[in-house]
């Protein structure tokens, strides 16, 4: 099973947020990035990603199921973006920083660390395990 990191600043959507949704989850709309489209549309339902704080944090903070599979976003009046089902599984009991990512040779080809700006990533299963670990998991 594939692994994914989203990516969304904290004061616009942060994973206390999700988490309080409970297990119905939320559309992951507004996406406007080919890249993260096509890992969208790969995505399968019951897949796990992490969330990660952008700007205000810029830590991986929890982890996250795929409860919807891809379909188009009702924001996009172009009708050429889509967009996944999110829910919250459980928070990372110590956060991952990006300082902390970009420092371990583990991670260095994470893209986290060599694509930061891509908002719907695509996770190793190596670089997810090692996440879990340095956040005591």
């Amino acid at each position: 099973m594939a692994h994914w990191l989203f990516k969304s600043e904290p004061s616009a959507w942060s994973f206390e947020k999700l988490a309080r949704l409970g297990a119905a989850g939320t559309d992951w709309s507004g996406v406007r990035n080919h890249s993260a489209k096509l890992n969208m549309q790969a995505m399968k339902v019951g897949e796990q990603g992490f969330f990660y704080h952008s700007n205000e944090g810029k830590a991986i903070v929890g982890i996250v199921e795929v409860c919807k599979a891809y379909r188009p976003d009702p924001t996009d009046a172009s009708g050429k973006f889509g967009m996944v089902d999110i829910r919250a599984v459980r928070p990372l009991p110590r956060p991952v920083t990006l300082e902390e990512a970009k420092s371990d040779r583990r991670l260095a080809e994470m893209a986290l660390v060599t694509n930061s700006r891509l908002s719907v990533q695509p996770v190793t299963d190596a670089e997810w395990a090692h996440v879990l670990k340095l956040a005591g998991l």
